[in-house]
């Protein structure tokens, strides 16, 4: 696809949204990796909204819950990369059969979810990249277009100002950060364990890095901690040799990532700290940098999970049962 056909396929939709006659909930529904790009935009809504409702839910939770407010005021937003997931596609049967707007992402044209939805927009997938076409970037393009459309907020035109900077951003970090990337992957090529931390709109890159890119890509066991929920239990788990990933965001969150930095710093000797103030995303519009921090945490962190793979001789690609097996 090219970038004239996504921004066609946004307008489309958003024209959709502007026509509805009301707008009281946003449901961002999908699975793994997906539903953590949802994170961000549950975030942008609960910020920014006035009078939306924003929920972000795995696709099963999403037909489990049968929300009672699901209907012809409702969007539901899907997200499957293949288009392929079976409860993401179920999930879009079930908002179309109660009179919701459905919009899905995905990079496959043709997939049962796009043929499901009303409407689709593809996207690009190069993982150590980001530009205003890659999924995340374009979920959140259409999360402010919503806000814009219902609710005239007017931080949209400032995100696609950001969103121009990250091309050559995304390529620049990626190639400053080589050096430390290449020490962590030594450093932690035998770790049994590695934790990821952080909070706000930062939450589902930890999440992610987590569940895809550590226990599914890698087999290493790991867990999303929450910097806010860290002292309410997790912190017992801290030692001097156990290591963390911080993620340190902007806005009002960072206040709940610089106390548990504080601490883990404090007991532990392994703490990897990645910080949006040093990625470059204060350079970027202030009225939106909080929004933009986990997109320029995305390559980044891509770049430490190849390198990893690398020094544990595990390539990304390899599973144990996923797409090998029915479950």
């Amino acid at each position: 696809m090219t970038t004239n056909q996504t921004d066609a396929q946004i307008a489309n939709a958003l024209n959709a949204v502007a026509g509805r006659e009301n707008v009281s909930d946003i449901f961002f529904v999908a699975c793994g990796g997906s539903y953590a790009h949802m994170l961000p935009n549950q975030y942008i809504v609960e910020r920014e909204a006035k009078a939306i409702i924003g929920n972000a839910l795995n696709a099963a939770e999403f037909k489990a819950r049968a929300p009672k407010r699901l209907g012809k005021n409702s969007i539901v937003i899907a997200c499957s990369h293949s288009g392929t997931t079976p409860e993401t596609v179920e999930a879009v049967k079930i908002a179309r059969a109660a009179g919701a707007l459905t919009i899905s992402l995905t990079h496959d044209l043709g997939s049962p979810l796009d043929r499901e939805s009303e409407f689709t927009i593809s996207y690009v997938h190069a993982p150590l990249t980001m530009s205003p076409i890659h999924s995340a970037a374009v979920l959140q393009r259409l999360t402010f277009g919503v806000l814009k459309a219902r609710e005239g907020n007017t931080k949209a035109d400032d995100f696609d100002k950001g969103l121009a900077a990250f091309p050559a951003l995304a390529e620049k970090l990626v190639s400053d950060h080589q050096d430390k990337v290449a020490e962590f992957a030594e450093t932690h090529k035998r770790e049994a364990i590695i934790y990821t931390m952080a909070s706000g709109p930062n939450f589902g890159q930890a999440y992610s890095f987590a569940i895809c890119l550590l226990q599914e890509m890698q087999w290493v066991h790991s867990a999303a901690i929450h910097a806010g929920e860290y002292f309410h239990g997790p912190f017992e788990i801290t030692d001097f040799d156990v290591p963390f990933i911080q993620l340190m965001g902007l806005g009002p969150s960072r206040a709940m990532d610089e106390r548990a930095l504080a601490f883990a710093q404090k007991y532990s000797k392994r703490v990897t700290v990645l910080d949006a103030n040093d990625l470059g995303a204060t350079s970027l519009p202030e009225s939106v940098s909080e929004y933009l921090a986990p997109l320029v945490f995305s390559p980044v962190l891509r770049a430490y999970a190849d390198k990893l793979s690398e020094a544990k001789g595990h390539p990304l690609t390899v599973r144990r049962y996923m797409w090998k097996m029915e479950y």
